[in-house]
């Protein structure tokens, strides 16, 4: 494990209109039982913003265990969807996430919670995100606000903030990254079915549609092959010929279905394997960047500062 949490206590908040969808985000994340991951792992509680009955979107009814007081016993609060950009924050909440912070409680937003962050003045000179429909509107009621568009997820350190709906999936997974190491993470994904890590800067918005069902199987077939191939150098003609397609058919559909490029694609990949190793392994960092695809040491040390704002060997030394 890398660095667990101080205080393993996440605090998800629910209130009356609230985000089904994004709430069920934190509580698969951090909510469940991972006895595999070691008795480190989070606690997990749920606070009532509102009194009374709490619904949900499509009217499912959320128990709450607590009332807002539970936040100040939290290490992580989560805001899930906010039940509106236009509606106001409640001033015992703004109060209860100020007092959070100043402890260095992390405060996570996903989607429209970002307006709670905002309304409780956690945001102001931070670089922030939300879903891209409300992009505009965050800039417009809160100038001192960095709104960064079309990525998944910003972390300013102890406030993070996320895009839409299944944004909030990868800013959760990045926070268990950055408490439990990569194969914690990797399990957890495994778990949720989906991919164990998209770099935040990734964009948020894919407007073609979605690949056909046989070119997502070659597409699968494709990802199968360069996860076992990884070190081997890969072009765009080489990988539209092994899915069947032209080069520009392919790039398209691999857009599609990523949401980036095959070269963004496969440095992440690397990236990942490469941190992976870093951790679990005591190989030296020319074998590791031969293994994961890199060539030499001095690209794969120069890609993961760029990348992770830290040295291979300053990573490997927090696991020793």
């Amino acid at each position: 494990m890398k660095n667990p949490p101080p205080n393993p206590l996440v605090v998800a908040l629910a209130y009356d209109g609230l985000c089904t969808f994004e709430f069920g985000v934190a509580v698969e994340i951090f909510g469940l039982a991972r006895p595999e991951l070691g008795p480190d792992w989070y606690r997990f509680a749920v606070a009532a913003v509102d009194e009374g009955e709490l619904r949900a979107t499509g009217g499912v009814r959320v128990m709450a265990d607590g009332d807002m007081s539970l936040i100040a016993q939290a290490g992580t609060v989560i805001v899930p969807g906010w039940r509106g950009a236009d509606t106001p924050v409640p001033d015992a909440l703004c109060q209860q996430l100020r007092e959070a912070h100043r402890r260095g409680c992390r405060i996570l937003s996903i989607c429209s919670g970002v307006f709670v962050l905002a309304a409780a003045g956690l945001l102001e000179g931070c670089r922030a995100t939300t879903h891209w429909r409300y992009l505009e509107t965050l800039q417009q009621r809160y100038p001192d606000v960095e709104v960064v568009p079309d990525v998944l997820y910003v972390d300013e350190g102890t406030v993070l903030t996320s895009a839409g709906s299944a944004a909030g999936i990868d800013l959760c997974l990045h926070l268990v990254r950055r408490d439990f190491g990569q194969e914690a993470t990797n399990s957890v994904a495994r778990r949720l079915v989906v991919q164990p890590h998209r770099d935040g800067g990734q964009t948020q918005n894919i407007v073609r549609p979605v690949p056909v069902a046989r070119e997502s199987k070659r597409l699968g077939l494709l990802f199968d092959y360069l996860h076992q191939q990884l070190a081997d150098n890969h072009t765009v003609a080489s990988l539209a010929s092994r899915a069947g397609m032209s080069p520009r058919t392919f790039l398209r559909r691999f857009q599609d279905a990523t949401g980036t490029t095959p070269a963004r694609w496969l440095l992440n990949e690397r990236l990942m394997r490469a941190r992976g190793m870093l951790e679990k392994t005591r190989l030296s960092l020319d074998s590791i960047a031969i293994q994961v695809g890199f060539g030499s040491s001095s690209t794969l040390r120069y890609h993961f500062q760029q990348h992770f704002s830290v040295s291979p060997a300053a990573y490997r030394k927090s696991f020793t």
